[in-house]
This record gives structure tokens, sequence and C-alpha cells, in this order.
């Protein structure tokens, strides 16, 4: 307990999965949370997103560890709401320390076949999301010239390129571009930037009908048949991670424990990238 006391993070797609993992993870040991999710359908992902009283509900597992934290309704495609809601984080909570740039999504298709508008949705979320946090937090970070920790959520897919899933795989492989460019940018500041590797984590991202589609799961399988998909990418016995296990990892990454971290890529992957064959 008390690893991020005094410390204020800032969460994006925190209404549910890992972003609301994260901002209760932070809450256990100390931080105040700053938090955002779009909390509505984007026209091109096939699976229910995340709602405002998903939102709601991250609230209150916050305040219920007896932290502050400031919520708002903000898509990460907007930068004058990402920028507006820092602000008035910062204003009621005194203070920012730890960015976490996390939002995202997953749509599928050939590259061929994507339309125009899957394209750049993904692109816009999943890599100019994590842009537009950056952009509107650093300038924070260095007015209080007392350092800081973002870290950005990857995939898999940010190593290795997936078919069916071009557009998720060039976005994801664009942030770990954008974090090596941005620790030759920050580290004056004593700011590090890394970024966290997941492989599949337990949420709705992934336990949907579009994700059986793609691993050729029939839809009414049990979710025991559905889970040997996923064991198969793995050398663990695991089929996939829960959202706390990257929680855990991106804690370590926010902490001062890792201080003199910076440019790293932390994979939390179940031995999926060691894996042979």
């Amino acid at each position: 307990m008390g690893r991020m006391k005094g410390k204020v993070a800032f969460v994006t797609g925190a209404a549910r999965g890992q972003g609301r993992s994260h901002a209760v993870r932070f809450a256990e040991e100390g931080a105040d949370i700053i938090a955002i999710d779009i909390c509505e359908q984007l026209s091109t992902v096939p699976y229910p997103m995340a709602t405002p009283g998903d939102l709601a509900e991250t609230a209150k597992a916050v305040e219920a560890l007896d932290r502050r934290i400031v919520a708002r309704q903000a898509d990460v495609t907007d930068f004058d709401a990402v920028k507006r809601t820092v602000d008035e984080g910062v204003a009621e909570l005194g203070r920012l320390d730890v960015v976490c740039a996390n939002a995202g999504i997953s749509t599928m298709g050939l590259t061929w076949e994507l339309t125009e508008e899957q394209w750049n949705e993904m692109i816009d979320v999943n890599l100019g999301g994590v842009w537009r946090t950056v952009k509107a937090t650093i300038p924070v970070l260095i007015d209080q010239d007392e350092g800081g920790s973002i870290i950005i959520t990857g995939s898999t897919a940010s190593l290795k390129g997936f078919a069916g899933v071009p557009h998720y795989s060039a976005a994801k492989h664009g942030v770990v571009g954008l974090m090596r460019a941005l620790v030759n940018e920050v580290s004056r500041y004593n700011i590090r930037v890394n970024t966290v590797i997941p492989t599949s984590t337990n949420t709705p991202m992934i336990q949907n009908d579009m994700m059986r589609e793609l691993f050729q799961v029939a839809p009414d399988a049990s979710l025991e048949d559905y889970g040997q998909a996923f064991q198969a990418m793995h050398t663990l016995p695991a089929p996939w991670a829960e959202p706390r296990d990257i929680s855990n990892a991106v804690l370590w990454l926010a902490s001062d424990e890792s201080r003199y971290c910076t440019g790293d890529i932390l994979q939390v992957d179940c031995g999926f990238h060691a894996k042979v064959g």
C-alpha cells in the first residue's frame, strides 16, 4: 500500500476493462484519479462499448477506496475535450504525476477489404488518441518540474502483424514508435515513457462474437473451447490475462520503483513472444 500516495493519475478508457482496473489499482496504492471514456458506441465497432453507467461504476470503485476522482465522458479523438478534462482534474486534485494512455478499440477485416471509415477510426483512436493524450498532459508535467511517468498500452500486435487486423497492428506498432520518440524529447524533464504489452486480456474487447469469428470459434462454443484457441498462443497455461495482471505491471511503471526505466517495452504476455512454432 502507498506506492502512489500523494500522486494523481490520468487514465483514458477508464469506464471498464483494463482502464477501470488501472484506475482502481492506482487508487488502492493511494492515488487520486482523472478518468475519461467516450461511453458511447462507435459506428465501426461491432461489440458493445462502455456506457456512462460503466464510468460511474469506476468512479464509485475509486471513491470506495477513499480516493478522489474526476471522471468525464470524453473522446480521445477530441483534443479539446481531453485537454479540458486534464485541466479540470489538475485544478481539482492539485497536480498530475502519471499518464496512462489506455483507450482503444478493436475491429477486423483484411487489408484490402477495410473501409476508409474502419481504417481512419482505428488509427484516430488507437494511435491518434495516444498522441492527443500525451499532447494534453506533457506540458502540465513540464510546468510542474517534478518529472512523471507515461505508460502507453500497446499489444502483442505492437510487435507482430496479425492477419485480419492490419489497421490495429499498424496503430499498435505506431504507439511503440511514438513512445521511443517521446523518450528522446522528455527525458530531460525527468519524464519517463514506457509501453506495456498485454497479451489477450479478459475484457469485453475479446469476449465477443467478433473475436470468436477471428479465432474461427463458433459463437455457441463453450468458454473453455474458446479459451483453448487463445491458450495455443502461450507457453504458460493460461488462455488470457486478467485486467489486474496488466494493472500490476502498469503500477510498477507508474511508481518510483521503476524510476530509471524509460523507453522500455514490458511484456505481460504469458510467453506469447517466446513461443516457438
